[in-house]
């Protein structure tokens, strides 16, 4: 490799260094920016009584499915997740938001009341599971029956 070669890569590799680091401090520094506003939400969530209510009224009404949830902080954000489908608790700068998601794909979003009842929360959520719960037991027998006919 030449001498001019070797500068001009040189000069690339520093340009997008200063380029990305440029664009890496503002992204860090709107995220830092973005927890400090949550985090009395966080704090919220994480401390009252709502998020625990949530989860054993969501265990018990899947119980009745034969469905088990797996429950997990993850940083401030409570995910409860069964059957391929998602309910996260997010906190944000302007209050906690309920994130339905199936796979890892956004099916809604909307708002929390933490003072209200996580009843309503889990209500919207389990017809979704059981949907899933009716899928996933058709596609098993017909498995079983495609067995069946080999």
């Amino acid at each position: 490799m030449s001498f001019l070669d070797n500068l001009e890569n040189n000069l690339k590799a520093m340009e997008s260094r200063e380029e990305g680091g440029v664009d890496g401090n503002r992204r860090r520094d709107l995220e830092k920016k973005l927890a400090i506003a949550a985090s009395p939400w966080a704090e919220r969530l994480k401390k009252e009584p709502f998020a625990q209510i949530l989860m054993q009224q969501a265990t018990l009404a899947a119980r009745a499915s034969r469905t088990k949830i797996n429950l997990v902080w993850i940083g401030t954000t409570l995910r409860l997740e069964a059957r391929g489908h998602r309910l996260e608790l997010r906190p944000g700068p302007k209050g906690v938001s309920a994130v339905f998601l199936n796979r890892s794909e956004e099916a809604r979003e909307e708002p929390v009341d933490l003072e209200g009842d996580p009843k309503k929360l889990v209500s919207k959520w389990m017809p979704i599971l059981e949907e899933q719960k009716r899928r996933d037991d058709e596609q098993a027998a017909l498995s079983l029956a495609m067995e069946e006919v080999e």
